[in-house]
């Protein structure tokens, strides 16, 4: 499989912001307050590392097959925490930030997908995007759960 020189450019944007991604998880489960806030921020951040190895494995010219396995997506129950309010607010600070970049690499990969050839390359594009939204989802569930979003 040979690449567009912008399918090309496109993938080292794509890569670019997945790695953002995966430094911004890392640096907030760090930080949040909230043990359950960084059990979310651990495991979204595993999956922004995989992203990462997928977009490595294409611009190498591999397509690798994507798990679309249901059990792996499933939501986790969100309670909510006992944080005092100055840690729900740091941590509110952090949910802001992190879904405002998911909501920009989501709308980067839908753009990208329009722009590549080969189907199988598209085809897992789109897998990412949806785990995109899905992390989106956890977070904004989150968020909910704890009276941050409005």
């Amino acid at each position: 499989m040979t690449l567009t020189q912008k399918e090309t450019t496109l993938l080292k944007d794509l890569r670019s912001q997945e790695q953002i991604c995966v430094e911004k998880y890392t640096k907030y489960a760090n930080e949040a307050c909230d043990c359950q806030l960084k059990d979310i921020f651990t495991q979204i951040g595993q999956a922004e590392s995989q992203h990462l190895q997928t977009l490595d494995q294409i611009s190498s010219g591999t397509v690798p097959a994507m798990n679309t396995g249901s059990g792996k997506n499933a939501m986790p129950t969100i309670t909510p925490s006992s944080s005092s309010s100055a840690d729900k607010q740091k941590d509110a600070f952090l949910c802001s930030d992190i879904l405002a970049t998911e909501k920009h690499v989501s709308s980067e990969y839908n753009t990208c997908i329009f722009e590549f050839n080969d189907t199988n390359i598209r085809e897992a594009l789109n897998h990412i995007q949806k785990e995109e939204q899905q992390h989106g989802e956890q977070i904004y569930r989150y968020m909910s759960a704890n009276g941050m979003y409005s």
